[in-house]
């Protein structure tokens, strides 16, 4: 290694000597591609914090800040896998694990928890994954929904609940998307995805990876940026820790949050009057952050212990939410926020009260089988709505006008970026707006790659298809890359 290099890396190699014995920056790891063993069932122990400031809307410094937290033990098992996919079961329980630290009721996340497995109707989830564990399908929807009209329908006293109840809301954005219900009750399951790679990655030890990915907020879609990092390795452990910040456009955040940055506001409208101009301006902004570390295991890929921490500035606010999940057959690794671990932790005294099943046993029974592997690269699956027996919508031809395979935004796999010209851009945007809740397909060269549900118009002349296979990703660029190259757009029959 040249003396340049070392003095630039060395403030850090003294920090990671604590975590490995091999690996110098710019020396190569091939971090494997995701490759469970089938029919083996592992436990996970996950912590959970959420820390709310807004003591600048108070006069006593921190009397606004407030704490919640939450450990739980989760099992998880890979049913099967193929070069498709993986059938993936989750076992869930709101029981707190033994040797937890601090007394029982700071750890208000439990309770809240169990009332949510309650209302959902399920003590399990059984759910289709992307090669890296990415849920892209869920079992059993009709069975939750039903569960969840039921608990709407004998509310407290045996009350209807009013339409414009919020269990009628979740009702309508399940229907939407069924995979909130995963967000909800399994989200350890997209984060361990995260940092498992859909096949082998070579990485240089502190040489970052960028990305960059589009995500939506209210219609609003907001830049994200992504920055890679192989920290180091563990030859005795057989481990390579893995990192990445999520940087969101600043701008574009605070146009999403404009709205409820206005209505809080409105709420204070006595204390707006006292601040400064400078708190004025702050209260104003909004940003969002995510810092997130993987220790990953260099025999399988599989993502042993994961730390996450989100923090979101708005409307003078902060909000920290903080995870830890460790496989509980390896040792702890990376430091974990004392906030997660701490035996005194001043939290909010809170009752709360049990919810009475809808007389739903635990489980999701009769699950279906697997479907036959699509021709799809990827897609997107939803419940069918009221508009499946609408008039038939014709189908468009799309022209390209550049296409293009970068590196996906999660820093695994590759996406196959196409862009259309203005005239056929309009086109899409017309034909997605006819086709809400329906789903369509997309053909190139006579060949369906994509079979998602339009939840809302599709805004300008961009597609991304995102898949593992590269070498089939740059053969349909290529084929797009031709002069008066076209896609086939049309709702499935």
């Amino acid at each position: 290694m040249k003396i340049l290099d070392f003095r630039n890396t060395l403030s850090s190699l003294c920090v990671l000597a604590t975590l490995s014995s091999s690996a110098w920056a710019g020396d190569s790891v091939t971090v494997p591609g995701y490759a469970p063993v089938t029919g083996v069932e592992r436990s996970y122990r996950v912590q959970k914090a959420t820390e709310s400031d807004m003591s600048l809307w108070f006069d006593a410094s921190g009397a606004a800040s407030v704490i919640t937290r939450g450990e739980f033990r989760q099992r998880m098992t890979v049913v099967s896998r193929d070069d498709k996919g993986m059938r993936v079961r989750w076992s869930l329980s709101a029981d707190l694990p033994d040797g937890i630290a601090g007394a029982v009721d700071t750890y208000q996340m439990n309770p809240l928890y169990r009332n949510s497995l309650t209302a959902y109707g399920v003590g399990a989830l059984e759910m289709e994954t992307d090669l890296n564990g990415f849920p892209n399908s869920l079992f059993g929807v009709d069975q939750i929904l039903a569960n969840m009209r039921r608990m709407a329908t004998n509310g407290p006293d045996g009350a209807l609940a009013p339409p414009q109840s919020g269990v009628y809301d979740i009702i309508d954005r399940i229907q939407e998307n069924p995979l909130q219900i995963v967000t909800v009750l399994t989200p350890e399951a997209q984060l361990l995805a995260t940092g498992q790679a859909y096949q082998d990655e070579a990485m240089e030890v502190g040489k970052a990876l960028t990305a960059s990915r589009n995500e939506d907020y209210g219609g609003v879609s907001v830049p994200v940026a992504s920055n890679w990092l192989l920290q180091s390795t563990d030859v005795p452990k057989h481990t390579a820790t893995l990192s990445v910040v999520d940087e969101y456009d600043p701008d574009a955040f605070r146009q999403s949050q404009q709205g409820a940055i206005d209505k809080f506001l409105g709420a204070f409208g006595e204390r707006l009057k006292s601040l400064t101009a400078d708190q004025l301006t702050s209260v104003k902004r909004a940003s969002k952050t995510r810092r997130a570390e993987f220790v990953v295991s260099l025999s399988d890929g599989s993502v042993i212990e994961a730390l996450e921490t989100v923090t979101v500035i708005s409307a003078g606010s902060t909000f920290h939410t903080y995870t830890h999940i460790r496989r509980e057959d390896a040792p702890a690794v990376l430091q974990v926020p004392a906030i997660l671990t701490a035996a005194d932790l001043r939290v909010p005294k809170l009752k709360i009260e049990p919810l009475s099943p809808a007389g739903a046993a635990p489980g999701i029974p009769g699950l279906p089988s697997i479907s036959q592997a699509s021709t799809t690269i990827s897609q997107e699956p939803s419940t069918v709505t009221s508009n499946d027996a609408e008039k038939s919508i014709a189908p468009v031809w799309l022209e390209v006008k550049s296409a293009q395979v970068l590196k996906a935004s999660n820093g695994y796999g590759y996406e196959l970026e196409v862009v259309l010209t203005p005239d056929s851009g309009e086109a899409f945007q017309k034909f997605t707006q006819a086709a809400i809740g329906r789903q369509t397909q997309v053909l190139i060269d006579d060949k369906v790659v994509i079979e998602p549900w339009i939840r809302e118009p599709i805004m300008g002349s961009r597609l991304t298809l995102t898949g593992s296979d590269m070498t089939a990703l740059r053969a349909m660029a290529e084929k797009l890359s031709i002069s008066g190259a076209k896609i086939l757009v049309r709702t499935r029959s």
